[in-house]
C-alpha cells in the first residue's frame, strides 16, 4: 500500500480523478479522504429515505464497498460525491421497496464486510438541564424531518442540510430546478407546521430555572443573607 500523505493535504488539494486514480492504486490516504469527505452527505441522504440509523449505516457501508471495488466505473460526468450519493440513494430505495438495487455490477462472494463507520456523537454540555432541552427539542426536529413525504425530505436534506446548491439537487434528484425550489418552500412550511405543533408543550416549559441552578442561587442569597454557613 502508498505511503499515506495526510487526509487534509489531499482533501484540499487534490481533483476528483486524481483522488480515483490513487484509491485505485490502493492508496490508504486516498480511501480515507473519501470516506472522510463523504461521510456525513451519504448517512444523511439513507437516513432521510429509511428513516433508521442502522439501515442507513448498513447503506453507507455498502456504497463504499460497491463504489471503491468499482472505481473504474468512475467516469468524471458528475462530482465524486455526487456519483457515491447517486448509488446511496439507490441502495437505500432498493432497501425501502424490498429489492436489492442493481448498479450494472455485482460483487465478489468472499469480499469481506465493512467495519461500522462510527458516527460523532454531538458534544455534551456542561449543563445538564441546557443538554436535555437540546436533546428533546433535536428529537422534535428529526422526528418532523423523517415526517416530511419522501420528494420533499429529500429536497430538504439536499439542500438545507447538506448545503448543495439547487443546480446539484436538481442532478442528484433528476429533477428541474424550478421543481426543487418548489419542494423545498414545500418542505419548509411543513415542517416549521408540524414543529410549532409538536414543539409547543417544550416551548412552555423553556428556560427551566431547577435542579443545580435554583440550588446554588438559593445558597448564595441564604448566605449573603447570613442565614447559611
Amino acid at each position: 500500500m502508498a505511503s499515506a500523505t495526510p487526509v487534509k493535504t489531499l482533501s484540499n488539494s487534490i481533483s476528483d480523478s486524481d483522488l480515483v486514480r490513487r484509491a485505485l492504486a490502493r492508496d490508504e490516504a486516498a480511501v480515507r479522504a473519501i470516506l472522510q469527505a463523504n461521510n456525513r452527505r451519504l448517512f444523511r441522504i439513507a437516513r432521510g429515505i429509511l428513516r433508521n440509523d442502522s439501515e442507513a449505516e448498513d447503506v453507507v457501508q455498502e456504497t463504499y464497498l460497491r463504489a471503491l471495488t468499482h472505481l473504474d466505473g468512475f467516469r468524471g460526468d458528475s462530482s465524486l460525491s455526487t456519483w457515491l450519493t447517486r448509488i446511496a440513494m439507490n441502495e437505500a430505495l432498493g432497501r425501502l421497496r424490498g429489492q436489492r438495487p442493481s448498479f450494472g455490477c455485482t460483487l465478489p462472494e468472499h469480499e469481506q464486510e465493512a467495519e461500522i463507520i462510527q458516527f460523532p456523537a454531538a458534544s455534551a454540555s456542561s449543563d445538564p438541564e441546557k443538554s436535555m432541552a437540546q436533546r428533546e427539542i433535536q428529537r422534535f426536529v428529526e422526528h418532523a424531518i423523517d415526517e416530511l413525504p419522501e420528494p420533499f425530505r429529500l429536497v430538504f436534506i439536499a439542500r438545507v442540510m447538506e448545503e448543495m446548491n439547487v443546480e446539484e439537487t436538481a442532478e442528484l434528484l433528476g429533477l428541474k430546478p424550478e421543481t426543487v425550489k418548489t419542494r423545498l418552500h414545500r418542505a419548509r412550511l411543513m415542517l416549521r407546521e408540524d414543529v410549532e405543533r409538536k414543539i409547543g408543550p417544550v416551548i412552555l416549559e423553556a428556560f427551566p430555572f431547577a435542579g443545580r441552578r435554583c440550588e446554588r442561587l438559593t445558597e448564595v442569597v441564604l448566605k449573603r443573607l447570613g442565614l447559611s454557613t
